[in-house]
């Protein structure tokens, strides 16, 4: 294998790891905030806000290992 080969296995990993941990942890934020929601409709208000700036958080690492893998 030489390097050029390695390169591109090294900035698929990035992007597969990178992509598949924040779209998991988006999922689980959103499932855990839907779940309160339905037993607390009047908490709306307040989850809703937390769960926005989560997924935003996690969405941020997917962009860092998007730059990573362009910056390979």
């Amino acid at each position: 294998m030489n390097a050029e080969t390695m390169l591109l296995i090294a900035k698929a990993l990035a992007i597969a790891v990178g992509g598949f941990a924040p779209a998991f942890s988006i999922g689980l934020i959103g499932y855990a905030a839907m779940n309160s929601i339905g037993r607390n409709p009047d908490a709306a208000g307040k989850i809703f806000v937390p769960m926005l700036l989560g997924m935003a958080f996690a969405e941020a690492i997917a962009i860092y290992a998007l730059i990573i893998a362009f910056t390979l």
